[in-house]
């Protein structure tokens, strides 16, 4: 049974200065926020759109049963790729990628590994980063964070936006701190705070000869002078190519360091994130190598497996490791749910697998095992589950209470000026920039699909003028890629209709009707795993408008690039 939860609108962007762990987790964090705050000023359009509600219903298309004592996977469910894990005392807190999405680079905190709530975003400023001109699976790739002596590291790439950076806080809620720019070519730095006192990144870059093949990349190391935040001394190449160059392995990335008895580890991701995804080991006495890899690489995959398999977990790979106080050790790791093989609308999802060690080597699952839905939580003190859940099956709404927003919502590329308000009961959102404009915001604030089989729906107040003018809900995977029902000036007459962007700038209209006069519409997109029905209420009539919509257009393998679909209230004016 799903669990429906009442959920108040709160802070957009973690300003949680001295906010420590130890607050009740079961809400999502009170922030302000530079983008909605209701006491900035709002952009100035003449025509604007509000929203009352938004509510969101999720269930797993896998049905797993998860006994007393046991955990379920994924830990973080929807759009949460590439996890990078830290301990600092009894607390663990995870960030994941974001790219263009604004804000940026979340963060989550839990004290069991397996419970798991957004108390921040790392990137809440929009002169951060400049996100213009940039696709929606550009800017900030996979990130690393870390604690050293009293402060955070958040290390990270912004894709076609200033390269590598480390930025630093005092409290993982924030707030952080301007990039600091490294300087080195590649993507996927990492800190390794050595024994030693020193500290060193490592990260993916290209290899110190002529590309043998395409996706031939390498492992660097540089020594990393914390205390200015900048580079020192030579860069050295570590590992070239992968396990074995001769077998021409792709796109090793997400280095980090291990160091335990003696030995220094890096676990590395190879093969690209999709099917032929997986994790390396590699030992070395010595932090500058030479480093060897484990016989029994790689230790995490799942594309050994019959691919046309029922419930699929795919695409295993980009771990972490933390130890926890009793000594066991756990890594989280990207995998993928996929509906029909390999296509999937939701994203890269974060798991959590024990780590055992033999003979000072890591195993995570041997070849050939599958992924498990559920297993043994890790020993550490039970959590209550947040709220609202990060796992299973959920559902919770919105009511636009209070002045902001909560810290799950995001736009799409960091805005240039406010474009909404939230203040007595509603979303008030401006209609000024559309999807298609690289340069700009869209006048889009949503939440991540966490599920493939998920009913969102949203209640609007919009009067259009003008053709061309809209207001609604949209589903994005990027500006070329979306599905947007809503309220619209069609033919002479206002109209609810329903439009699909499959690689263009312009939608396609799939069905439109006749809007009788009504303060307010509630909208609804029904999703099961790639079609969508399409339902609009009215004057407390519902209807159906579509059904069996083809959805693929949201999935990775259609659109492209390495983002999960967020959908929410959208509204835009020619």
């Amino acid at each position: 049974m799903r669990k429906v939860i009442s959920l108040p609108v709160m802070g957009l962007v973690a300003l949680l200065a001295g906010c420590d762990s130890t607050r009740d987790s079961s809400q999502e964090q009170q922030a302000s926020s530079s983008l909605g705050d209701s006491s900035a000023q709002a952009a100035t359009s003449t025509v604007s759109a509000r929203f009352t509600s938004f509510s969101y219903e999720g269930e797993s298309q896998e049905q797993v049963t998860v006994e007393e004592g046991e955990f379920r996977n994924p830990v973080i469910s929807g759009y949460a790729p590439d996890p990078t894990v830290t301990r600092v005392g009894d607390d663990y807190y995870v960030v994941t990628s974001s790219f263009t999405h604004f804000p940026g680079l979340p963060i989550y905190h839990s004290k069991d590994l397996v419970n798991w709530t957004q108390v921040g975003n790392a990137i809440d400023r929009p002169d951060q980063f400049d996100f213009s001109g940039l696709e929606v699976s550009r800017g900030i790739f996979a990130p690393d964070i870390s604690f050293h002596e009293g402060t955070y590291y958040m290390a990270s790439t912004c894709v076609d936006c200033g390269g590598n950076f480390v930025m630093t806080a005092d409290s993982p809620t924030g707030p952080w701190s301007d990039p600091h720019w490294l300087g080195f070519e590649g993507i996927d730095p990492s800190i390794h705070w050595d024994d030693s006192g020193k500290a060193y990144i490592l990260n993916n870059g290209a290899p110190n000869e002529e590309p043998r093949y395409e996706g031939h990349r390498a492992i660097w190391i540089q020594e990393f002078d914390w205390k200015n935040l900048t580079m020192t001394g030579e860069r050295k190449q570590l590992i070239n190519g992968g396990v074995d160059i001769s077998e021409e392995p792709v796109w090793i990335e997400g280095p980090h360091i291990i160091q335990r008895n003696g030995y220094y580890y890096i676990t590395a991701a190879e093969g690209g994130t999709s099917v032929h995804h997986s994790q390396t080991i590699f030992r070395s006495d010595d932090v500058w190598g030479p480093y060897k890899p484990a016989e029994h690489n790689p230790i995490l995959t799942q594309r050994d497996l019959e691919f046309e398999r029922e419930d699929p977990i795919i695409a295993a790979g980009h771990a972490k490791f933390v130890q926890i106080p009793n000594g066991d050790w756990w890594a989280t790791f990207l995998a993928i749910r996929p509906y029909d093989n390999d296509i999937f609308n939701i994203g890269r999802e974060t798991f959590l697998l024990p780590v055992r060690w033999e003979d000072d080597w890591p195993y995570i699952l041997p070849r050939g095992e599958r992924i498990p839905f559920a297993m043994e939580k890790p020993e550490l003190p039970e959590q209550s589950e947040p709220t609202p859940p990060n796992a299973g099956d959920f559902g919770y709404t919105s009511n636009f209470e209070g002045e902001q927003l909560a810290l799950g919502w995001m736009g799409v590329r960091d805005p240039e000026a406010p474009f909404y308000e939230v203040k007595n009961g509603a979303l008030h959102l401006s209609c000024e920039n559309s999807f298609g404009n690289l340069e700009q915001a869209p006048s889009f604030i949503g939440r991540r699909q966490q599920h493939h089989i998920a009913t969102v729906s949203t209640t609007v107040s919009f009067d259009p003028s003008a053709e061309g003018e809209k207001a609604g809900i949209a589903a994005v995977q990027n500006d070329q890629h979306l599905i947007f029902l809503g309220i619209t000036h069609l033919d002479g007459e206002d109209q609810v209709a329903l439009y699909r962007r499959e690689g263009s700038a312009e939608g396609e209209l799939i069905k439109s009707a006749k809007l009788p006069e009504s303060e307010e519409v509630t909208l609804t997109l029904a999703f099961t795993a790639g079609e969508m029905d399409a339902h609009y209420e009215v004057n407390g009539k519902q209807h159906t408008l579509a059904e069996t919509v083809d959805a693929t257009n949201l999935s990775t393998n259609v659109a492209g690039g390495f983002v999960g679909t967020v959908i929410g209230p959208y509204c835009t004016s020619p």
